[in-house]
Parts: structure tokens; C-alpha cells; sequence
């Protein structure tokens, strides 16, 4: 009885695959800056990117560069990270997820104080360390600091048509910033940089004080 040999299996085909160190893309070695700017130029060939990341290299290393740092997934970084007024800005929702997700608190809440419709309505972001258990308090925000500092006053101000949103948002950003400044790469929230501008710019057309 003669034997009928099977055809043996193709050799497993070789696919050299480029890697960077410990698989990092980033400025940190040439291989890991040329990964870097082929997922960038990929990236900014798509219509999903926000307009100021298309056809634009350079924002889109900018964008993997501070998703890699904070361990975000760069097409959230895109779609959250703002320029106002020249200055970068993070949106508050993507602070307070970024927070919530990494792991080392408690998801944050918020205690109020005051009573709605006045100026010592206000509220302070809590949470707590999960590593020691300890509860921490942000500083308190309330409308009373908003009209000081002149966001509630300000032409178009969200402060006078969402009160209890815009408290949370700045509450949240000021805990981050606090406690997890990591996080937030020192950059401000986006509302913050818009409140801010504003004052800047309402002290400059005031011009100096005369004594």
C-alpha cells in the first residue's frame, strides 16, 4: 500500500515588523519620533479630526504627544483640547472624565452650600483616594466669587444661564488641578481661559488706576 505524502505547509511568512522601544511612540528616540509622525499624518488625513488637527501635522504630533503623556486615546484628546485666545484648554467634561477614569479616586461629587439664586450658592468638588482612603475637599466656588472676579458679569456669560453647570465645571477643575495636576498637563479649562481673557481684557480697557 503505497503512501500518498502530503504537501508540507508553507513556510510561516516573515513580516518584519518596525518597533520602538518598549513599543513607546514619542519624542524620547528617533524611532519613537518617526513612529510618531506617521500615526500623526494618518490622523490628520481624516475628515473626524476637529479642523484645526486636519491637513495639520504638526497639532496632530502636539495631540499624541499629550494623549501618551496622560494615557488618553488621541482622538479624544483632538475633540477636547481648545485654543482660546492663543492658550490651550482643556474642555471641563474631559478634565472631570480623565479624573474619574485614572484609576487612583473615587468619580467626583460635589457638596452645596447656599441657597440657589444667591450669591453664597456655591458648591466644592469631594472625592476620595482610593490608596489611603482619605476623603478629599476642593475649594469652594460660589456666585459670590464669580461676580468678584467678573466672569458673571462678562456679555454672554454662561454664569447667568447655567449657574449650577458652570460651578461644577470650575469646582472640578480647580480639584483636579489640586489634587491630580498630572492630569489636567497644567493647562486650564476651557472655561476658565474664556473667564479669564475676559478679565484681562476688561482691566486693560479700564486701563491703570490713577491715585
Amino acid at each position: 500500500m503505497s503512501v500518498v505524502q502530503q504537501p508540507a505547509p508553507p513556510a510561516a511568512m516573515e513580516v518584519e515588523v518596525e518597533s520602538t522601544p518598549n513599543g513607546v511612540i514619542g519624542f524620547g528616540t528617533s524611532q519613537g519620533f518617526a513612529m510618531m509622525q506617521r500615526v500623526a499624518s494618518a490622523l490628520s488625513k481624516s475628515t473626524l479630526v476637529p479642523k484645526a488637527y486636519q491637513n495639520n501635522l504638526p497639532n496632530c504630533i502636539v495631540a499624541l504627544n499629550m494623549a501618551n503623556r496622560i494615557g488618553a486615546d488621541p482622538l479624544m484628546v483632538m475633540q477636547n483640547l481648545y485654543v482660546v485666545h492663543g492658550n490651550p484648554s482643556w474642555s471641563s467634561q474631559f478634565l472631570i472624565a480623565t479624573f474619574n477614569t485614572c484609576g487612583r479616586f473615587s468619580s467626583l461629587r460635589y457638596q452645596w452650600v447656599g441657597a440657589v439664586g444667591k450669591d453664597d450658592y456655591g458648591c466644592y468638588a469631594t472625592a476620595t483616594e482610593l490608596s489611603s482612603g482619605e476623603v478629599l475637599k476642593g475649594s469652594l466656588v460660589t456666585i459670590a466669587i464669580a461676580k468678584q472676579e467678573g466672569w458673571y458679569t462678562k456679555n454672554g456669560s454662561k454664569w447667568q444661564t447655567m449657574p449650577q453647570q458652570m460651578l461644577m465645571y470650575r469646582a472640578a477643575s480647580w480639584f483636579v488641578r489640586a489634587y491630580a495636576p498630572e492630569l489636567a498637563m497644567g493647562l486650564h479649562a476651557t472655561e476658565e481661559v474664556e473667564d479669564f481673557a475676559k478679565e484681562q481684557e476688561t482691566r486693560k480697557l479700564a486701563g491703570p488706576e490713577i491715585k
